[in-house]
Parts: C-alpha cells; structure tokens; sequence
C-alpha cells in the first residue's frame, strides 16, 4: 500500500473518531452521568491533552527543520489529528464543569485501581518520575526537544520519528487504562480509538525510519 493511502485512512480514522465521538456525547444528562473531578475520566482528558500537545509541538518543529515529504504529510496529520482530539478532551471538561488542570502529579489516575486489574500491573505511569520536562511516558524531554529543533533534513526526520514513537508508545499506554477504567462509554470509545490509531501510526513509523536507514 502506497504512503498516500495510508496516510489518507490514518486520517480518515481519527477524523471518524472524532466526528463519532462528538455525536454520540450526549447535550444534556444527569448528575450521575458526569465524572468526578478524581475519576479516570477527568485525568485521562487531562493528561492527554497534555500529551497531545507535546505531539504537535514536534510536528510544527519538523515540518520546519526537514524537507521530507512523508514525513512532513505525517507531521501535518498528527497535527490536525491530536489538535482536534485536544479540544474534544478540554471541551468534555468544561462540559463536565471540571478544571483542566490539577494539583495531583500527572497520571496519578493510573495508580487508584490499575494494580489490580487484569493486564494493568506494571503499566507504563505506575512508577514514572517526571524529569527534565518529560512529564509522562513516552514524552520527549527538554532537551531531545532542544536537539530537534537544532536538527535539519533527514537528521531531523529520523529524530523526529523516534521521539513521536516513543510519545505514541506512552500515549498508547495512557489510553489502553482509559479504556479499561473508564466510566463514560464516550471516553473509551475515544481512548480505543487512539489506541488504533496510534498503533497503525507507530508501524508505519517504523517502516519509515527503515527506508531512511535507521533503527
């Protein structure tokens, strides 16, 4: 299958996602229908438009810094992709009348139950330390931002192909919890979906860096 096709059903899946998200999040519904400012709901839309916006800071930075096109189309559609989904997040948090920011240390919504579910013991986040501006897994650190925006050309494409993996890795982990734990079925549709998405994103990734002769 050509770039152009995957690229285009990459995009026409989290276009689907989003538009099939939006309709089905209901106008109105009851008190026991909105999540707690604690819930896995809240720090799941949170946490991940945090993280998206890290993903679409690297891809305004290599869209500048390389003259690749496959990897500029793919920089342009995480950009409008994760964007998107960002809102989606910070507009259910103002539906939900819940602040889009917290005291608690980022992913902390991981560690209420996920220890003893199924499959969730040793899930990225129960133990990550933030450092260095890398404030969950898979985001890149100040400085590995530093080195990209000082790279250029294919050094710049390939870097940014192994951080924007690494980031889909910790945003993949992120959301297979969200689907799990939880409460409003809008949500885990969203988070499945992200990790769809992500997942066919990260083996295109790395058939990319192999064409360009890295690991």
């Amino acid at each position: 299958m050509s770039w152009l096709l995957i690229a285009g059903s990459l995009a026409a899946v989290a276009a689907a996602v989003v538009v099939v998200v939006a309709l089905l999040w209901p106008a109105g519904g009851t008190a026991d229908a909105v999540p707690s400012n604690d819930s896995a709901d809240a720090g799941f839309a949170r946490d991940m438009a945090i993280h998206h916006q890290q993903a679409v800071e690297l891809s305004f930075i290599v869209r500048d810094r390389t003259d690749d096109e496959d990897v500029r189309r793919l920089a342009y559609d995480v950009i409008n992709t994760q964007a998107n989904q960002r809102g989606m997040l910070l507009g259910w948090l103002d539906a939900w009348d819940l602040p889009k920011s917290s005291q608690e240390m980022p992913m902390s919504w991981m560690n209420h139950d996920m220890g003893s579910m199924p499959g969730m013991k040793g899930m990225a986040g129960m133990d990550y330390k933030p450092h260095d501006g890398s404030l969950m897994p898979g985001m890149a650190t100040n400085t590995e931002m530093d080195q990209l925006r000082k790279a250029s050309g294919k050094q710049a494409a390939i870097l940014y192909l192994r951080l924007l993996t690494a980031h889909h890795k910790g945003g993949v982990a992120m959301s297979q919890a969200a689907a799990e734990m939880a409460k409003s079925d809008q949500v885990r549709r969203l988070a499945r979906g992200m990790v769809e998405s992500q997942e066919a994103e990260m083996r295109l990734m790395a058939d990319m860096l192999k064409q360009r002769g890295a690991a």
